[in-house]
């Protein structure tokens, strides 16, 4: 049984930063594809930032030059430095691990944690 758990997330101003963190459970991180999206209310959940088992990231255009993800394998855990906080980036942040190849293939999800910026 694989568990995410994030943490990190709270109540900041705009222009504020926060960095979030999820580790991971189990013996998937090094294989993991390894996403955070996020979701407000009366809203689909949307990928933020993902980067693959290589380390290859992608972000939505929405948080290019502000956010940062990374990760530690070493520490099973993923990051998402958040810089330059608007209130639109206000929602609930998931993580997410994955994969899909051929005889692998996962998907895990944590619980979520807040986010919220306002002043």
């Amino acid at each position: 049984q694989v568990r995410l758990v994030e943490s990190g997330g709270g109540l900041v101003q705009p222009g504020g930063s926060l960095r979030l963190s999820c580790t991971a459970s189990g013996s998937i991180f090094r294989i993991a594809d390894m996403g955070w999206y996020r979701q407000a209310p009366g809203k689909q959940r949307d990928l933020v930032a993902g980067i693959t088992s290589r380390g290859i990231t992608n972000y939505a255009e929405s948080v290019k030059g502000r956010f940062t993800i990374s990760r530690d394998n070493a520490k099973n855990t993923v990051y998402l430095q958040m810089n330059s906080l608007k209130p639109e980036d206000t929602a609930v942040y998931y993580c997410n691990a994955a994969k899909s190849l051929p005889g692998v293939k996962f998907g895990y999800w944590g619980q979520g944690t807040q986010v919220t910026v306002s002043s």
